[in-house]
């Protein structure tokens, strides 16, 4: 290349090195075919589609409001649902509770391939509703309500208020959770102990305002749509409610207050699709993460005493060089999934959140929030937590919703799993969608302004393929391809639990407007395993803590001690950690026992438990555990 060449062209030269600079700095970092097919080879998974349960008519799209006829597409997105647990009290979590967008049916059955425990059935709202699918199901939770020991279903809808179904010693009877409750759109649902007193508490984070019929074609008025698509603040918001009381036997009760001021006035209000509770500064009360669509999500600081139930809102620290969407509390994004635990090992629950990131399209970020350490920070407002989901490799996925870290390997360090797509046909609407994005927030919440017409046979990412992240060093790589994790569906909620309690994590997946699917997990190359279940006793009856090997029919009856902590140390490894989940995520909900991989140690395990007695009563035991299963009642001292 001449000297006069270069002269000549010198601005040209340097324009293609700067695209070229760019071009390599923002591109994902792979891995190369043999490192992605020896990851792979460490996941087994069977798939295995749930059978048809016969009901209504099957249909493929809902019937909507009269304002929203113009986009059918956009509106059947939600409604679809997947729970693993142990709901005939057998010790194992294979049984399912799962809504089936098909037939707006909430049915129970047991996992296929465990047995014809019982024949699968439905759980109904007729006769007490005139038309049940213009207020369909939208998730079901399986959580023991009034600590008897059995689990109840808590099934939250849109159109009404949810329902307990609470287990009579033969059959699950409806109770109303909400009476004379307005008619909730209700994205997701959390049971934790939120004030400390020793008894679940409920919250519900809500999607569109209350008393928004969008599924009724007989009702009146115009549905309001977000009122901007990123700062939207006309939503359902947040709504907790406080345990106060219940009765078990074959009339059984629970009773639950609404504490209106446990969520800040200012940020109330979001279009919520997910949420998650966990105790991130170390006092044994859960802090809360709701992942809102069209806006901020938000991290709650727990301020709660017994009784009294109160949240302070956290938010990230902006720094000079940190996008806005990538602090906690600021973000712009459509926030879909959420899920806790502990990526970087320092012992505090990280967070794991879904959104949108399609190539050439709608390209926000999977955000992967990284505990700093600096917990006291809480107390100044302050969420000590930074973005990290890009340099791990987890920030770019598609359009997500469900999202779950696991060990599935049982290798000792975590997986994430995502449930992806919008919805699927033939047509391509991102152009669409794009444009929408990008409208005046003035134009976005009435239809006739600015919304595109979505139809059956349109799509919008309904292609994309679940993820499964696997770790290769310093970063995650999605081998969902080469693993063979995928749907023939857009999918929304993922389930996990060790189904047939071999020590390995299975999964189901719920799919929208398709059969959903069960994956047993035959892992070939897993390592060693601690696992425990643990229980609080069914009533308030002082005892110590006691333990047995193994989860069937161990004996020992109790209510998951959910918001219970355990650190396990074997022997001079890192330190692992986990809390009994009540129900995080967005439509999918895992089982409540608490799953370490050992990798190849098969010593003897050293295992510390903090929890929150019957009573309220913070209490600590450290155990020395064999790898394996283990049910343990935790010590209870009675009521405070």
């Amino acid at each position: 290349m001449s000297a006069r060449f270069v002269r000549r062209n010198a601005r040209r030269i340097l324009g293609v090195a700067v695209v070229a600079v760019l071009f390599a700095a923002l591109r994902a970092p792979g891995a190369t075919h043999a490192e992605r097919a020896a990851v792979a080879a460490r996941f087994r998974l069977a798939r295995r589609p749930l059978p048809e349960v016969p009901g209504p008519e099957v249909r493929a799209v809902r019937v909507t409001h009269p304002s929203l006829r113009r986009i059918p597409s956009f509106m059947s997105t939600m409604g679809t649902s997947v729970a693993l647990h142990d709901l005939d009290g057998d010790g194992l979590p294979n049984d399912l509770c799962r809504v089936d967008a098909r037939t707006d049916q909430v049915i129970v059955e047991p996992v296929p391939g465990t047995g014809a425990r019982y024949a699968p059935f439905a759980l109904r709202q007729e006769p007490r509703v005139p038309d049940p699918r213009a207020t369909p199901a939208m998730g079901c939770m399986p959580a023991d309500l009034n600590e008897d020991g059995h689990a109840d279903l808590v099934v939250y809808y849109a159109g009404r208020t949810p329902l307990a179904w609470l287990w009579a010693g033969g059959a699950y009877v409806p109770r109303e959770l909400v009476p004379g409750g307005g008619g909730w759109v209700t994205g997701a649902a959390v049971f934790a102990d939120f004030d400390g007193d020793g008894h679940g508490d409920l919250l519900f984070a809500n999607y569109f305002a209350d008393g928004s019929r969008i599924y009724d074609p007989r009702a009146g008025g115009t549905v309001e749509m977000p009122g901007s698509f990123s700062r939207a603040d006309n939503g359902g918001g947040e709504r907790v409610l406080r345990w106060t009381g219940a009765r078990a036997g074959s009339d059984p009760d629970v009773a639950f207050a609404e504490e209106p001021g446990a969520i800040p006035a200012d940020v109330r209000g979001g279009w919520g699709l997910a949420a998650a509770a966990a105790d991130l500064d170390g006092d044994l009360l859960p802090e809360l993460y709701v992942a809102h669509d069209f806006g901020p999500d938000r991290l709650f600081h727990n301020l709660s005493t017994p009784g009294r139930i109160r949240f302070a809102t956290l938010t990230g620290r902006l720094g000079f060089a940190m996008p806005r969407s990538r602090v906690l509390g600021r973000d712009s994004f459509k926030g879909m999934g959420v899920d806790m635990a502990d990526l970087n090992g320092d012992g505090i629950p990280d967070i794991v959140v879904s959104n949108i990131t399609e190539e050439f399209a709608g390209q926000e970020s999977q955000l992967a929030f990284l505990s700093t350490g600096r917990s006291a920070e809480m107390r100044s407002g302050v969420a000590p937590y930074e973005d990290r989901g890009e340099e791990l490799g987890l920030a770019r996925s598609g359009w997500s919703w469900d999202v779950r870290l696991a060990d599935l390997d049982n290798d000792g360090v975590l997986e994430e799993v995502q449930a992806t797509g919008f919805f699927r046909g033939t047509v391509n609407r991102w152009p669409e969608i794009q444009e929408l994005g990008m409208a005046n927030d003035a134009l976005i919440p009435t239809l006739r302004a600015s919304w595109p017409a979505l139809r059956p046979g349109d799509d919008v990412s309904g292609h994309d393929q679940n993820a499964l992240f696997a770790r290769i060093g310093g970063r995650y790589v999605n081998v969902a391809r080469e693993v063979g994790f995928g749907e023939p569906y857009a999918s929304r909620g993922i389930a996990l639990g060790d189904v047939d309690g071999d020590g390995d994590l299975d999964l189901a997946v719920a799919n929208l407007w398709g059969p959903s699917t069960f994956y047993a997990n035959e892992c070939a190359r897993c390592g060693a395993f601690l696992g425990l279940r643990l229980l609080l006793p069914p009533a308030q009856s002082p005892g110590p803590t006691r333990v047995v090997a193994g989860l069937a029919r161990t004996g020992l009856v109790g209510r998951p001690a959910v918001g219970a902590q355990a650190t396990v140390r074997p022997g001079r490894g890192p330190a692992l950690s986990a809390q009994v989940d009540g129900g995080s995520g967005h439509s999918g909900k895992r089982s409540p026992e608490l799953h370490f991989g050992l990798g190849e140690y098969a010593g003897p395990v050293q295992v510390s438990l903090r929890w929150r007695d019957a009573g309220g009563r913070p209490r600590a035991e450290t155990l020395r555990l064999t790898p394996g299963w283990h049910t343990i009642l935790l010590a209870s001292g009675g009521s405070r």
